[in-house]
């Protein structure tokens, strides 16, 4: 994986958690959720690169 790919996905899941964390204080239903589809999206960004990473092993 790339360390850019890792930093984007890490910021993502960080952006994600600190807008779950608003809407939890808020009581905004709508900012918890999005801030839990941004944490679903970094674990799925993060997971394809472990792909990518795991399927160079393969090739070479």
């Amino acid at each position: 994986m790339s360390l850019q790919d890792k930093a984007k996905a890490t910021a993502k899941n960080i952006e994600g958690k600190l807008q779950e964390a608003v809407g939890d204080v808020t009581g905004d239903p709508k900012t918890q959720a999005e801030g839990k589809a941004k944490q679903a999206e970094a674990t799925a960004r993060q997971t394809l690169e472990d792909v990518k990473d795991e399927t160079k092993k393969i090739i070479k």
